[in-house]
């Protein structure tokens, strides 16, 4: 990437970045895509997939000007994700900080949807190589289902992928290196909550109620157990409680108690045994202390898992960019790319976004992408399509 286009990808991420699309809510985002796509030259491009999503395809037939070994006749995917996070920007001297109160980019998104149009431009302006190339750009990937939503648009029916290959940048990991995991890259999980209901009155009267409270305060407590005392230590699990919610007035002892919060896991008969405890857990505490509860448990993302031959294939585009890094863990955050995954082979990549600190990490409320690693990622996304056409 030269000098000029980085320049113009910065400025398309710092756009992106003040101008964020809530999940579900990214049209503004995939018009300035479709813009951007535009301008380039590109004109087949298909708008409206699962909701906000944005298509556009490249192609250049086998004997065309420079031509690509047997990539005229296949066809590659390359990913991307849209949409911000509901969360207040905390870095008020940011000159392109977000303008939308309590919605930011906080992880990365507006870096991955400039990089793939800067990939874009690479492969647009390159003469070198053959066959198809999808440029996906994906909404609601922050808990909205968004692939599952384009899955079911018809995404590969109607955009025939044979391969298909994404990223996310990751703070800690030096800045433009790429990191290739053997199999599991991220977990699978589980959105939850529990209900605890009881008999509400005065707060001075505490006999005359049933306190969904004190159910609420054990459970927080008890479920740690799960993955602390009953998971196999050589397995990953996690039980995170993140939100509770309960009460009107402080005097009173309210009706309900509700916790909300996060199951993950790498192995399915981790999950299983989570949803199963956390049930036992939830309505054991509710008949020792004269309450109902109710779990509700919605799995969201399956393991992201790469496919052997494409992970090599990633591992072999990175090395020609930039310096690559292999046998890392996998991390415990999920991934919607996990389910373009299970409908055609690919692989999903790490992109070192630099030191985890001060802000940088992600879902942090100072976040905020790391401009310097755009030709890195728009390089190997350009680089793993070339390959991915022309392999054997």
């Amino acid at each position: 990437m030269d000098r000029d286009l980085h320049a113009s990808v910065t400025a398309w991420r710092r756009h992106l970045h003040a101008n964020p699309g809530l999940t579900l809510d990214e049209g503004a985002t995939a018009a300035f895509v479709v813009e951007k796509l535009q301008s380039l030259g590109i004109t087949e491009i298909e708008t409206g997939i699962g909701g906000h999503g944005v298509v556009a395809t490249l192609r250049r037939p086998q004997n065309g000007k420079g031509g690509g070994g047997q990539g005229g006749n296949r066809s590659v995917g390359l990913r991307a994700d849209m949409d911000a996070l509901p969360i207040q920007e905390a870095d008020e001297t940011l000159p392109h900080r977000s303008r939308k109160p309590g919605v930011m980019h906080a992880c990365g998104h507006d870096g991955h949807t400039a990089a793939l149009l800067g990939a874009a431009a690479l492969l647009q302006a390159d003469t070198s190589w053959s066959g198809t190339v999808r440029l996906v750009f994906q909404p609601a990937e922050e808990g909205g289902n968004g692939a599952v939503k384009m899955i079911a648009d018809g995404l590969f029916e109607r955009f025939p992928m044979d391969r298909i290959f994404g990223w996310h940048n990751w703070p800690g990991l030096p800045a433009g290196t790429v990191g290739v995991h053997e199999k599991a890259v991220m977990a699978a999980g589980a959105r939850f909550d529990i209900t605890f209901d009881g008999h509400a009155g005065h707060a001075a009267l505490p006999h005359m109620t049933k306190d969904p409270m004190i159910g609420a305060g054990h459970a927080i407590v008890a479920l740690q157990s799960i993955v602390s005392r009953e998971v196999d230590p050589m397995k990953a699990g996690v039980v995170s409680i993140t939100m509770a919610t309960s009460g009107e007035a402080q005097n009173q002892v309210p009706a309900r108690a509700v916790l909300k919060g996060t199951a993950r896991w790498l192995d399915a008969s981790v999950g299983d045994l989570i949803e199963t405890r956390m049930a036992e857990i939830a309505h054991g505490i509710a008949a020792a202390f004269g309450l109902k509860a109710t779990l509700n448990f919605n799995r969201g993302v399956p393991v992201t898992e790469n496919h052997p031959e494409e992970r090599e294939t990633a591992a072999l585009a990175a090395a020609s960019v930039t310096q690559v890094v292999r046998g890392l863990p996998p991390a415990m955050t999920g991934e919607d790319f996990s389910w373009f995954l299970h409908n055609v082979p690919g692989a999903f990549v790490w992109i070192g976004n630099g030191p985890a600190e001060n802000g940088r990490e992600l879902h942090h409320p100072s976040y905020d992408f790391n401009d310097d690693i755009l030709p890195a990622a728009s390089g190997f996304l350009a680089a793993v399509a070339k390959r991915a056409l022309t392999e054997d």
